[in-house]
């Protein structure tokens, strides 16, 4: 069994304390450059004290991995990065990035999205342990691009997925539904039902 080939999908997150929103969807679409997926979305929310507002476009392979992403803050920063698919990043005028190297998957700093991209992409059955994954990691504090280490496993195919983050003691069980999108991000984020 695997999740169901995506179909144009919108859905919404809220977090479980202050306010704020995502809102994102996802879409097939059919570029020259390889990319079968784009995720677009909005995010406005704040934690510690700091609030923040941004747009996003993340562009992957049918097999889920991130070839391209933008974010932009409300207050005009911008962040754009592509990769060949195999974790090899560039700024969008060609400077390597070898600090990167290895890093398949983005994780944006407010995002349960960002959570799906490796779920989607390695597909984990319960039988593969799990795999620790290095992150190409934007805060939305400082907005600059860091190297992050994360794990993912298995509990239950196409159900629930456990995150463990490598640099602190911090785990959660992420549920997903038939997409692969995660439904609720415990103590973070709750799925608004559209």
């Amino acid at each position: 069994m695997a999740f169901r080939p995506l179909l144009s999908t919108t859905v919404r997150w809220r977090p479980m304390e202050g306010d704020g929103l995502e809102h994102l969807t996802i879409t097939p679409i059919d570029n020259a450059g390889g990319a079968a997926i784009r995720a677009a979305g909005i995010i406005i929310g704040g934690r510690g004290g700091t609030p923040y507002g941004v747009s996003y476009r993340i562009d992957c392979t049918a097999g889920w991995a991130v070839l391209s992403f933008s974010v932009e803050t409300t207050d005009g920063r911008r962040l754009a990065l592509i990769s060949d698919g195999k974790g090899r990043w560039r700024t969008e005028d060609g400077q390597a990035l070898p600090q990167f190297d290895g890093c398949i998957d983005v994780d944006l700093y407010g995002s349960p999205f960002t959570n799906s991209l490796p779920i989607r992409r390695l597909e984990l059955a319960p039988q593969d342990g799990t795999a620790k994954l290095p992150m190409l990691y934007i805060p939305f504090d400082r907005f600059e691009p860091v190297r992050d280490h994360q794990n993912y496993t298995c509990i239950v195919p196409e159900a629930l997925y456990r995150y463990a983050a490598e640099d602190r003691d911090f785990t959660v069980d992420l549920p997903v539904d038939a997409d692969g999108l995660v439904i609720d991000y415990p103590i973070y984020f709750r799925r608004v039902h559209l």
